[in-house]
């Protein structure tokens, strides 16, 4: 099996990181977003390749380069299978420098981890940031099977909550087409039950909400960790409550042709969350 060695920039600023946006897609996808990333030339030792690749794409110097981690991982896409192997770089730059892109890149961003909900990332970037979850906070989590499946997706975050567990709950959800654009948001009271059973019944509205739309390749973000590790066959669901809402689920994902189950902090999954809260307090008359 083949074997591709990359270097990857994480370019910190305060709590942002950046990301670049490729002037156009590769294989006629839509432009992505990524983190700066590289290929070795000969000669080069790796923080070599990573300063000089800074400057090719911002046309800046780097002011440190730090080893953070080396991981290796099977490509998402193609026909045939490819190791990666990345070595992943702290890098540092002179707080007054201006980026500038090049032939490359039409834009880039600093953003926050609870930013990134609805940029399109590239597969590669999607996994090197799934794989420094396990170590780090804040990044989505998601098996490379799943990543390739829904990688030209569309994103549906879902959320339920109660305000006493039982009280009073709610449902809400938030969804983006693959180019990161807003299809669809919305909420919904539920009545008086648990937020365990309000995750269940999010994640029904949100697959029923992607059919509406006709979406066929989705990935489902959500905060709980024990119902994203239900729905991937992880654990097993016993809960009586549960098992009628996960069977109806289940019946509806027949509608898709992929679907991934990937879990975030409660941080990234924002605006779900602000639907609930929304959906219930306007059964309550507090929102007008």
């Amino acid at each position: 099996m083949k074997q591709r060695i990359r270097v990857v920039g994480i370019v910190s600023r305060n709590e942002e990181f950046l990301l670049l946006k490729r002037l156009r897609g590769r294989f006629e996808e839509l432009p992505s977003w990524e983190l700066p990333t590289g290929k070795i030339r000969f000669g080069e030792q790796p923080e070599e390749a990573m300063g000089r690749m800074i400057y090719e794409y911002l046309g800046v110097q780097v002011d440190s380069v730090k080893l953070k981690d080396v991981i290796t991982f099977i490509g998402l896409a193609g026909a045939s299978q490819q190791a990666n192997l990345y070595i992943i770089f702290d890098v540092k730059l002179k707080p007054e420098v201006r980026l500038v892109t090049g032939e490359r890149y039409s834009a880039y961003k600093f953003v926050k981890h609870t930013e990134m909900s609805g940029m399109k990332l590239d597969e590669a970037t999607l996994q090197v940031l799934t794989i420094e979850s396990g170590r780090t906070e804040g990044y989505a989590e998601a098996t490379s099977t799943e990543a390739a499946a829904v990688a030209s997706g569309a994103t549906v975050y879902i959320d339920g909550g109660s305000r006493g567990n039982p009280g009073p709950s709610g449902i809400g959800y938030y969804i983006v087409g693959e180019d990161g654009k807003e299809l669809k948001r919305g909420g919904e009271f539920i009545g008086f039950g648990t937020s365990r059973v309000a995750e269940y019944y999010a994640l029904k509205e949100g697959c029923e909400q992607a059919m509406e739309l006709g979406l066929k390749r989705v990935r489902f973000v959500g905060d709980s960790l024990m119902m994203i590790n239900q729905m991937r066959g992880i654990y097993q669901v016993k809960n009586q409550d549960i098992l009628p809402i996960y069977n109806d689920i289940q019946k509806l994902l027949k509608n898709f042709e992929a679907v991934a189950f990937v879990h975030v902090k409660r941080a990234m999954n924002a605006a779900a969350d602000k639907e609930v809260n929304l959906a219930i307090d306007r059964h309550f008359g507090r929102v007008v």
